[in-house]
């Protein structure tokens, strides 16, 4: 069962890919100041990839689909594969973006606009603060899963011999990385409902 929906994730993502390849190839930032001016597309909380580029984002995903821990180890897996959906969805994101940025190219050379182009297309990119409170909600929970992750250990901790007790001290150092990822993105969702909620006041 999981085979198969991991062949299908696979394919999404290949699909992802080619028109991650066509979005490149038509250069809809190569106008636009604003974009050019970014260092990466993506929070570091999502991707750790800096690029300007959405394939080098979906070889990211590609690679994070082939370094997936087995599907025995229940928790850690299943938070690597929502992981792995949420940077599916800001990549098809942009992409689904991209009848604005093609307008944005067109309407360039309009020097009066009552608002920079540029904005409104960014604007209509960013997330809403609905979605983001859903992200953020998404990530407490795997914050409260990474938590009881730890403590399970720690009580197995108690009863293990040395050989276990190495391997679920390691498990727990690991955990606790994650943990700290986690509580990372949770701050970056929360700063972007700030700057949202702040233009949605102004």
């Amino acid at each position: 069962m999981q085979s198969a929906a991991l062949d299908k994730l696979r394919q999404q993502v290949a699909t992802l890919k080619q028109q991650a390849e066509q979005f490149d190839k038509a250069k809809l930032f190569s106008k636009n100041r604003y974009m050019q001016a970014q260092p990466s597309l993506f929070d570091r909380a999502v991707f750790s990839t800096k690029s300007m580029n959405l394939v080098d984002y979906v070889i990211e995903i590609e690679d994070e689909i082939a370094s997936l821990p087995p599907s025995d180890h229940r928790h850690a897996y299943t938070y690597a594969l929502e992981r792995i959906a949420s940077q599916v969805q800001a990549v098809f994101n942009v992409i689904k973006s991209t009848p604005i940025w093609v307008k944005e190219n067109k309407s360039h050379y309009k020097p009066r606009a009552k608002q920079p182009i540029y904005k409104q297309a960014v604007q209509k990119i960013m997330q809403s603060s609905h979605e983001l409170y859903d992200e953020l909600k998404q990530n407490h929970e795997f914050e409260r899963r990474l938590v009881l992750m730890i403590e399970e250990r720690k009580l197995q901790m108690e009863k293990a011999s040395p050989a276990q007790a190495q391997k679920l001290n390691q498990e727990i150092l690991t955990t606790h990385a994650r943990l700290g990822r986690c509580r990372k993105a949770i701050s970056a969702t929360e700063d972007k409902i700030q700057q949202v909620e702040k233009q949605h006041l102004r």
